[in-house]
């Protein structure tokens, strides 16, 4: 199939079954990056409230770098992967500071900022600038590997390369925006991973994968790496109306973010038998123990209990307190600090917030 006989079928899709969304309203490469941002590793349906969030909140990339981080992250809250609301908010510094809140208009120099890679710079050059760079993500990956039988692994160095240089062999150098926006859609709602709709598509005739029964079999992906099972225990310390809680170090997950005080261990166990083995706890008294929280992320597994606690004075627990810079927080101020998912699960199950 031809480049133009591609690109002249799938546009011709889009323009007849494309959703109405509100980054699709505009060039505006502030809108377009927070769109992409906000989607990735996302559906829609979940990350359209927290894009029109922060499009209210942060109108601009001026007003988003101005934002504390708290307050970045307390949006972010809820849709995971929070590092990329750090760099969200590291980018959109670096764009005031060094380009007079102005987006650098070529790919190249989007890849430069942080937290852009190669597929978001292609959809604010193509889509904003009108640049002609492919788009590629999994609707991608998945569209061309069907149509054109290409049996790489998309998780590969290799295979990634390989579906760039097929995608911008097809993209026209005239309509570059509606191209990549047409190939994400046509992989979104037509051909899907599992039932694409091959009796109504545009290229049931000439796609590789429906003419030999592939559809299933393609795209080719390395298995995804095994999930590494954690066993949490959360001192959830009540003091005076106020609890304890600290915000969250570099090295692991939820960076920034507000917990309480940690005990982790390397196999489930009784939270009161951890108590009990640690002198500095002494002074605790238990009230609760929660049932197990299994809360999973992308490569990991955490299984978490959560013990409400309570003590007289905060002198009894000074050694703790010290470590882990754990500081006393009101429910109003729990309520507007950035917190885990999981974390906030547990405020609202157990009443501590509404």
């Amino acid at each position: 199939m031809s480049a133009n006989n591609f690109s002249k079928k799938i546009i011709d899709w889009y323009e007849e079954n494309k959703r109405s969304l509100p980054w699709r309203l505009t060039r505006d490469p502030y809108k377009v990056w927070l769109s992409e941002i906000v989607l990735q590793q996302t559906r829609i349906v979940q990350g359209l409230p927290y894009y029109l969030s922060f499009e209210k909140n942060f109108p601009d990339v001026k007003s988003l770098a101005r934002a504390p981080e708290d307050k970045v992250l307390r949006l972010w809250q809820g849709l995971g992967y929070y590092s990329r609301a750090r760099n969200l908010h590291a980018c959109a510094k670096k764009i005031v500071a060094d380009y007079n809140g102005q987006f650098p208009a070529s790919y190249e120099a989007l890849k430069e900022l942080p937290g852009i890679g190669s597929y978001t710079a292609a959809a604010i050059a193509s889509i904003s600038f009108r640049e002609p760079v492919a788009v590629v993500d999994g609707n991608v990956f998945r569209v061309l590997a069907r149509v054109f039988g290409i049996d790489k692994d998309i998780a590969s160095n290799e295979g990634k390369k390989y579906f760039f240089a097929k995608a911008n062999e097809l993209i026209p150098s005239d309509q570059p925006d509606v191209f990549n926006q047409a190939v994400m859609e046509f992989g979104a709602l037509h051909c899907t991973p599992q039932n694409p709709k091959c009796e109504s598509c545009p290229f049931n005739r000439s796609c590789v994968a429906n003419q030999r029964n592939l559809q299933k079999l393609l795209p080719v992906k390395s298995p995804k790496q095994k999930v590494k099972k954690r066993y949490f225990t959360y001192l959830v310390i009540g003091h005076e109306g106020k609890f304890l809680m600290r915000k969250r170090k570099p090295g692991d997950i939820w960076n920034g973010l507000y917990d309480f005080y940690l005990i982790e261990s390397k196999k489930q166990q009784k939270p009161t038998d951890i108590i009990k083995s640690r002198k500095e706890l002494a002074k605790l008294i238990v009230e609760a123990v929660s049932d197990n929280y299994k809360h999973v992320l992308s490569h990991q597994q955490l299984n978490t209990r959560f013990v409400s606690c309570s003590i007289k004075t905060l002198k009894s627990i000074q050694s703790i307190l010290k470590t882990d810079e754990l500081k006393l927080y009101s429910k109003k101020q729990i309520e507007k600090l950035p917190k885990p998912i999981l974390i906030n699960r547990f405020l609202k199950e157990s009443g501590v917030l509404e």
